[in-house]
């Protein structure tokens, strides 16, 4: 059969032809210094392929991803949902997608309106009035944040203020977050319920702390039941209270952090609010302080005045944390979502995600450990039994097995404060069969367990890439660049 090869791909490499394109860079790269003997004397060889070849390579290749468009995704701390695909569509429409940062404001004033709505919508949200869209992610959200509580300080007069609390089971970027910012960090124990030990706490707080950074609903699941009095006795020895949003998906709706005494606080724009996440971003980490920390915001902040929107810097701005205005394309995405839904309809997703994951908790807790039993908020941590470990099964044999049953991994060994953690978060945009389906398969991977099968040593056996000795990898990694 014969085959039309892919035209001027590949123009250069038939034998006989010159490439005078690449001869002229040839010629750029000697002017620019190189050794001669770097520089190649004709171009390099590429393969001739079909073009319908071609094609079905890297369709054979995207099919091997796995996503939340083919299958569960129950990543616990992650929230990996459904981005509606209405928020693609207008996202890409050519009045968005051809605008540029570098654009007056008064060419602009739709996509600042729009931002400026959607600042007013988090902060109705969160109950916290000041807010940025200027962050790039929720860990940067963390740090923009935390820079502005030094800078609070400073103006305090209160610059010895350096220790910020952290709960022993807090996402890793908080304690990375704080020594960024200057700030040193101490930990705070989990109680036997899973909450903040409140006695750890009141032993802790004196005139050097500057803050605590918190998460509610906790890494665990859990509602922190006391974060009221938690807020109020950190506010009377002097100090501000930070809330890793990164959980706010369980009670945007519900509750404003801002109601019970939380002075900062990020948003992760792709968990609760449903933009893209995976592969490094898109992201965006609003930030939403309240009304006394708004003059340190980053800048600039879009404002509103008699001729309209436009951006402007707070009057003891930290500064830029960031190149241009923000991620807009994520914030025009979240805005849509929170048109669709309004009010009661976030407040549905917060019902459910609850629900969903209280669902699964319930009928895997008769297989699995789960050390935590109450009612969870979106996620919940398990374990294997004691009988499965004498078995010399452990987490990461689970997540293996999972894959190989066509199902990606929950969270693995997080948080630390439980050993061989399985941290499942369903989301509220599953339905219940695709729940039912998941809990067959850790029904059967518990049954295989107590077996002590070997099949959860050798998962998965049905994947392109078979199990590996993840010690030697790290120790010893073989790193190819090419393949073939």
């Amino acid at each position: 059969m014969n085959h039309t090869p892919v035209p001027l791909l590949f123009e250069a490499s038939r034998p006989g032809r010159r490439c005078t394109r690449y001869q002229g860079a040839n010629r750029t790269k000697a002017a620019a210094g190189l050794p001669a003997g770097e520089l190649r004397d004709a171009p390099p060889a590429l393969p001739e392929i079909a073009e319908q070849d071609l094609l079905r390579h890297f369709t054979i290749l995207s099919q091997k991803n796995y996503a939340i468009s083919t299958q569960f995704y129950p990543l616990g701390s992650c929230t990996m949902k459904y981005n509606p695909q209405v928020n693609e569509a207008i996202a890409s429409q050519p009045a968005w997608a051809h605008l540029h940062p570098l654009q007056e404001s008064g060419e602009v004033q739709g996509a600042l309106k729009l931002m400026h709505q959607l600042q007013a919508d988090l902060a109705e949200a969160t109950g916290l009035p000041a807010v940025t869209l200027h962050p790039a992610a929720g860990a940067q959200g963390e740090l923009t944040a935390l820079m502005c509580l030094r800078a609070w300080l400073n103006d305090q007069d209160q610059p010895d203020r350096r220790t910020v609390l952290i709960p022993d089971s807090a996402h890793g970027t908080n304690p990375a977050s704080c020594t960024l910012a200057g700030f040193k960090v101490q930990s705070l124990k989990t109680g036997p319920d899973g909450l903040t030990d409140m006695d750890d706490l009141k032993s802790k707080l004196g005139p050097h702390i500057a803050g605590l950074m918190i998460t509610n609903p906790n890494t665990i699941g859990l509602f922190e039941e006391n974060i009221a009095e938690i807020c109020e006795l950190v506010h009377e020895a002097g100090g501000r209270v930070y809330m890793d949003g990164a959980n706010f998906n369980a009670i945007v709706g519900v509750a404003k952090p801002g109601d019970f005494g939380i002075d900062m606080m990020h948003l992760n724009l792709h968990k609760t609010f449903s933009t893209p996440h995976g592969g490094g971003g898109p992201g965006s980490g609003p930030i939403c302080v309240t009304e006394d920390l708004r003059k340190y915001l980053p800048a600039p902040q879009v404002i509103e005045n008699e001729s309209g929107y436009l951006l402007a810097t707070p009057s003891l701005s930290i500064g830029r944390v960031r190149g241009y205005h923000g991620n807009f394309m994520v914030l025009l995405r979240a805005y849509s979502y929170i048109k669709r839904l309004g009010a009661e309809g976030l407040r549905r997703v917060a019902e459910n995600a609850v629900l969903n994951a209280n669902y699964l908790r319930v009928k895997l807790n008769q297989h699995w450990r789960v050390p935590f039993d109450g009612i969870c908020m979106h996620e919940f941590v398990a374990r294997p039994t004691k009988e499965m470990k004498e078995n010399g099964v452990h987490t990461l044999d689970i997540a293996k097995r999972l894959i190989e049953l066509g199902y990606h991994p929950p969270t693995v060994y997080f948080p630390l404060v439980v050993a061989e953690a399985i941290m499942a978060e369903p989301t509220e945009t599953e339905c219940k069969e695709t729940l039912d389906g998941y809990i067959e398969a850790m029904i059967q991977i518990a049954e295989e367990a107590r077996r002590g099968d070997e099949a959860l040593h050798k998962a998965p056996q049905n994947t392109p890439v078979s199990r590996v000795d993840e010690a030697r990898a790290v120790k010893d990694p073989k790193l190819c660049f090419t393949c073939g």
